[in-house]
């Protein structure tokens, strides 16, 4: 997901344009029903989910098959999920120019080569917006007192204010944070970021903006070291009234950063439950960024997941 990986984002054909997406608690499923068809949930973390996230968007290892699966398959039956609505246009503004919706969403004449089709569409549109819409549900409801992880992609962490790439296209959490602060929910926000790669683009969003603090975990040293840095800095980190998580899994032993243990989430997630317990009265969500392994993906959430409820 760094500016070496090219983001081709064909778009694959699939199921009908996301239309009346309404806010409400989806029902849940037992893990032999369909992924997306979702149970209710006997603990106090709220998931927010979209069907459309399964949905196949481009040729990039974000929107790959299997990796929504894969975390539904742990997460159905055991967590309450929500169900969000699309970004508005006005909050996406705040963060982005009109200039890279256009060129992002509206550019018909961008191909990958002869016959190949146009490399953005509608529905490219639609699946972004979406996940902009899932980072906003999960921060509001987060400001009420609820714990929460926006189960969504695209990721953002790479968009910035005019660009984006590195298989994202809006920065949801960015969008999200902006939009708390915009309307005077918060005074000041907290941003920890601990994805393989630095969030490039939701720095520089808040690089001028006092009332934001952006850390990304630097990739140095072994597990142990790296968990050590993140509750240093954690123990140092003051005067947020609220905690936002992107959420990368790629550290994972098994993922492209081959660092983390499964049981190395489950200990970030309890760092920073700690830390927003300390610092803004426990008001905390985490949204998804990286991870591309299916086989231990849903697993590593989950052990996230219970270190941060």
């Amino acid at each position: 997901m760094n500016k070496l990986l090219s983001v081709m984002a064909l778009m694959l054909a699939f199921s009908a344009p996301v239309a009346g997406i309404a806010e409400s608690v989806l029902p849940l499923a037992s893990k032999a029903e369909a992924p997306g068809r979702l149970t209710s949930s006997a603990t106090g973390i709220k998931i927010v989910f979209h069907p459309a996230y399964q949905r196949v968007y481009a040729l990039d290892q974000a929107a790959e098959p299997g990796r929504m699966e894969s975390i539904l398959g742990e997460l159905q039956g055991v967590y309450e999920f929500v169900q969000p609505k699309s970004a508005k246009d006005k909050d996406i503004t705040k963060v982005h120019t009109q200039s890279l919706l256009d060129r992002t969403f509206l550019d018909p004449e961008k191909e990958t080569g002869p016959g190949a089709g146009p490399l953005y569409s509608g529905r490219l549109d639609e699946i972004a917006r979406l996940a902009a819409g899932g980072a906003i549900l999960a921060a509001e409801l987060a400001v009420a007192g609820e714990v929460v992880f926006g189960l969504i992609r695209p990721p953002g962490h790479h968009a910035s204010y005019d660009q984006a790439y590195g298989h994202t296209y809006l920065n949801n959490i960015a969008i999200a944070v902006r939009k708390l602060l915009d309307e005077k929910k918060i005074e000041r926000a907290l941003i920890v970021d601990f994805d393989l790669h630095p969030g490039d683009g939701t720095e520089s969003i808040f690089r001028d903006d006092r009332r934001v603090t952006y850390y990304w975990l630097p990739v140095e040293g072994d597990r142990t070291q790296q968990l050590e840095t993140l509750e240093e800095y954690l123990k140092e980190a003051t005067d947020y009234d609220i905690l936002a998580v992107s959420a990368g899994f790629d550290r994972g032993k098994e993922d492209w950063g081959g660092i983390f243990e499964i049981e190395d989430f489950r200990t970030i997630g309890q760092l920073l439950k700690g830390a927003a317990e300390r610092n803004s009265q426990g008001k905390r969500f985490a949204v998804l960024e990286g991870g591309y392994n299916p086989q231990v993906l849903g697993k590593n959430v989950k052990a996230f997941l219970e270190g941060f409820e």
